[in-house]
């Protein structure tokens, strides 16, 4: 059960509840304007590679052009996750939420403000390296205010915020491409959003409940540093014992294949809609938020089991997931332009997010805290996440190298096997969890 009623019940004037909702309210909103200034380059790249054409550059160089930007920024983000992340268990969480989401405006600011590849490359790049620290940061600031017997629901509510920042971000900009908005426009919007949520935490946002007056919250007593010393000794120290756990390793490789499929629907899914079924731009835009729209849900009902099941029910609903995920991606590989008129592509896609999305959203949340408890879960966050986004890498460029070369058809089949071999592992951590008992 949360642990809501844990803590005195009332201190200055407000009780625990109420100020454990402030936290989520603003984590909450926080992440889903991160997706504002992710989720940008996806809705805007078939007017981008429109105006790259008209500036001489064929619509297949393009288009492995912006592949490459997008495998840059993928690259950056995962190097965050191993290198910067870790700064939140050394100066808190709340700075590492603040660094991402103030680099985010200013990135895409100067994304807008570019005329071609070049400072499109250096935009998304410093773009997705900010952007790294964000989810550890908010993991580090949850590890101080939620007790472990709520990490599931915790985690599965704010995982939706990235889900729903996605599905709210690819509406909005798709219905303004409608109405006639340039792409620019579209990254100055997505810099605006993001910039009021940055204000919002930085005078709201508290990084302790012990700051408010409240206890401590309870940590999870199988978690890898039991020690009750708060402060992280060294960065290396931490990844050395995180490192040394198999099931934590378990984690990490289901997260690199997760995250290939993830990022390929987050960059991708736009453009074949638009290549292959002669979906508009801005229709392109919209129909992709069936992908986060799925995974919403999705989370919302993993959310809830992982409470009720435990940690190694966890491995369960893992394996379930990502076996729906590979089945649906080996069904698309079927589609036919003749299907164009139906509905079949999006029930396929929103197939891929309900199967994928929930469990993805423990990997670097329920896992994490479980792994890390407050001592180190921004690192224990930051790791799992940085093996994924080194997968994730392969979405950009070698994604648009194989849809030129094979087809989309060759896309969706390397990522159905991507998605059997993780739901694989997710096997093999249930059996792990099994005979040892760790977490």
């Amino acid at each position: 059960m949360p642990d809501f009623d844990l803590a005195p019940a009332e201190t200055r004037g407000h009780s625990l509840a109420y100020r454990q909702a402030l936290t989520i309210a603003l984590l909450f909103g926080g992440y889903a304007a991160y997706y504002f200034c992710r989720s940008d380059l996806s809705i805007a790249m078939p007017l981008i590679i429109q105006e790259l054409q008209h500036k001489g550059v064929s619509a297949k160089d393009a288009l492995i052009r912006l592949g490459l930007i997008s495998s840059f920024g993928v690259g950056a983000y995962a190097a965050g996750k191993f290198v910067l992340t870790g700064l939140g268990d050394v100066w808190g969480g709340k700075r590492n939420f603040l660094l991402g989401l103030g680099g985010a405006v200013l990135f895409t600011i100067l994304f807008a403000l570019g005329g071609g590849p070049p400072i499109f490359t250096l935009a998304w790049i410093g773009n997705r390296l900010t952007q790294s620290v964000g989810w550890a940061g908010l993991i580090k600031v949850c590890s101080k205010w939620f007790s472990y017997s709520s990490y599931g629901t915790v985690a599965g509510v704010l995982s939706l915020s990235y889900l729903i920042g996605d599905a709210l971000a690819r509406q909005s900009m798709g219905f303004l491409i409608r109405i006639g908005f340039s792409w620019r426009e579209i990254f100055y919007f997505a810099a605006a959003v993001a910039g009021v949520f940055f204000a919002g935490n930085l005078f709201a946002l508290r990084e302790s409940r012990t700051d408010t007056g409240f206890s401590e919250a309870e940590v999870n007593p199988l978690n890898l540093f039991c020690d009750s010393d708060e402060k992280a000794s060294s960065l290396s120290a931490l990844f050395k014992a995180l490192l040394a756990s198999r099931a934590f390793i378990t984690v990490c490789l289901v997260s690199f294949g997760c995250t290939i499929v993830r990022e390929t629907f987050g960059i991708w899914t736009p453009t074949y809609l638009h290549d292959v079924f002669h979906f508009s731009a801005s229709s392109a835009g919209s129909a992709s938020a069936i992908f986060p729209a799925m995974g919403a849900v999705s989370v919302l009902l993993t959310g809830w089991l992982s409470d009720q099941l435990g940690a190694r029910g966890r491995s369960v609903v893992m394996f379930a997931g990502l076996s729906v995920t590979a089945l649906a991606l080996f069904a698309l590989t079927a589609i036919r332009l003749r299907d164009s008129s139906s509905m079949l592509p999006l029930v396929l896609i929103g197939s891929v997010a309900f199967g994928l999305l929930g469990p993805y959203s423990y990997l670097a949340g329920a896992f994490a805290l479980d792994f890390g408890g407050r001592k180190a879960s921004a690192a224990s966050s930051g790791i799992i996440d940085g093996v994924g986004y080194v997968g994730g890498i392969l979405a950009g460029d070698s994604v648009a190298r194989v849809a030129v070369a094979y087809g989309w058809r060759g896309v969706f089949i390397a990522l159905g096997v991507v998605s059997a071999l993780s739901a694989l592992a997710s096997g093999c951590l249930f059996l792990m969890q099994g005979r040892s008992g760790s977490r």
